[in-house]
């Protein structure tokens, strides 16, 4: 099972705009390996669309899933930037801390800043 684990990739952000996004617990179902994984699209309204779409997969692989909280990036490919702010309402804000170091392995050559403002 740990390599269903290892073949979840630690980030899958849409490549453009300003969207929400929920930082996830992966764990191997009854045992101890685990590992946070960024989420993150457009195409989500709300962010539990996003929890809703990735959880049957995580399920389906043999993995558990929780969310840890949300917020919001603004990627920008052109300038090589991304930005993680503001929080979920139904999750509570994400540790941006901890996204953003995933997000700097996932994308070594960007500038990458978090704060906690909501816009």
């Amino acid at each position: 099972m740990a390599a269903a684990l290892s073949a979840v990739s630690d980030v899958e952000i849409d490549p453009d705009g300003v969207f929400k996004y929920i930082l996830l617990k992966v764990k191997v179902k009854d045992g101890s390996e685990q590992k946070d994984i960024v989420r993150g699209t457009k195409s989500a309204e709300y962010h539990n669309h996003i929890f809703e779409k990735v959880c049957p997969e995580m399920e389906n692989a043999g993995l558990e899933c929780t969310c840890l909280g949300g917020g919001k990036i603004e990627h920008n490919s052109k300038e090589r930037k991304l930005r993680v702010f503001g929080m979920s309402t139904g999750y509570g804000k994400a540790d941006h801390s901890v996204s953003v170091e995933k997000l700097k392995v996932a994308y070594k050559d960007y500038e990458i800043t978090w704060s906690d403002d909501k816009k």
